[in-house]
């Protein structure tokens, strides 16, 4: 569903992040096309990795084939947190502004020294992080993105007070300063059915009305609405997704277990016309009528709306041309 390559083997539970399964993910295509804005990459992802029990992540995450230095902006955090913030874009307490300033000036001067005299491809990757890393500390726009507190608590209240729903906050922050994606993934939550996620092989009705429903409805609407009254909806694509469906007839424990045959997916905004409903499935819910949508579909419509035909070629770190989607484009959204 990130990258729109099926992982190898198909029916295995937790494929490794090897190959042949180094497809890069949607998030890390667009960090190699777009440049740094305002000091932060073109891809966050928050607040945490896709993984399994016993984190053990999911392949597809990262830049694969492209290159570690293309993998999207990974942010362990906890928006909710009164102590909330990102401690790699955060000064000492002993360094102020203006001795920061000196210190890159010194470097500066050191680095023009080591411009006169060769330098191998890894010397070259580090002094381009080395960059970044110093225009993002310096970026005001940049850091400002993360200081959740000058949100009204208004706006923090109807988005919700969860550490996904504060999440779905900050990546609006971050749009506005110039991340091109950002993806949130949802988080576990403790002493909760399931352990608080979406697979839901127990109570599952219960789960979804107490809980899952009110967070995701929330945090989903409030983005819409807040993205609308700024201006951004137009040109800000929400989508929302999740890896399979669910049994069309529940278990011995109240429960739906895996059911990858037929799911259903939201697009909104930048590209999307409202109120369309594409495809449909039987009166069980249990398999595709018509409308199919596969999921590299679902990625080329993704990269369309964002400004790329589907044929955008990118290379990996031998050279060799990859296209950045293998779909169709789902005309019938847009």
């Amino acid at each position: 569903m990130l990258t729109g390559i099926p992982h190898q083997p198909l029916n295995a539970e937790s494929a490794l992040a090897k190959a042949p399964n180094l497809h890069p993910c949607a998030d890390a295509v667009i960090r190699y096309l777009r440049p740094v804005r305002n000091g932060l990459p073109g891809s966050v992802v928050l607040p945490e990795h896709n993984w399994n029990d016993g984190n053990s992540p999911w392949p597809g995450q990262d830049a694969g084939f492209l290159g570690r230095k293309h993998d999207p902006w990974l942010i362990h955090c906890d928006p909710n947190s009164p102590r909330f913030n990102v401690p790699d874009l955060a000064f000492p307490d002993e360094m102020t502004s203006v001795r920061f300033d000196r210190r890159r000036t010194l470097l500066e001067q050191v680095n023009q020294r080591l411009d006169e005299a060769p330098r191998s491809p890894l010397v070259r990757q580090y002094f381009e992080e080395s960059n970044q890393a110093l225009g993002l500390l310096s970026a005001t726009a940049g850091r400002k993105a993360f200081d959740l507190s000058t949100e009204p608590d208004s706006v923090r209240d109807r988005y919700g007070r969860s550490r996904y729903a504060q999440s779905v906050l900050l990546s609006r922050r971050l749009i506005e300063a110039g991340v091109s994606i950002v993806r949130i993934n949802w988080t576990r939550i403790a002493d909760r059915p399931n352990s608080g996620g979406w697979d839901t092989h127990a109570s599952h009705s219960q789960a979804c009305k107490d809980f899952l429903m009110p967070i995701m409805d929330n945090a989903y609407s409030a983005l819409l609405e807040d993205l609308d009254q700024r201006g951004l909806l137009d040109s800000t694509l929400v989508v929302w997704l999740g890896e399979f469906g669910r049994t069309p007839k529940f278990n011995g424990n109240a429960g739906r277990d895996h059911w990858g045959h037929v799911f259903s997916m939201a697009l909104a905004g930048g590209g999307i016309r409202g109120g369309v409903v594409h495809g449909s499935s039987d009166k069980d819910a249990a398999y595709p009528v018509e409308g199919k949508v596969e999921p590299q579909d679902l990625i080329a419509t993704i990269f369309h709306c964002l400004g790329y035909h589907p044929n955008t070629e990118i290379h990996d770190a031998l050279g060799r041309p990859h296209p950045i989607s293998r779909g169709d484009v789902v005309q019938q959204v847009l």
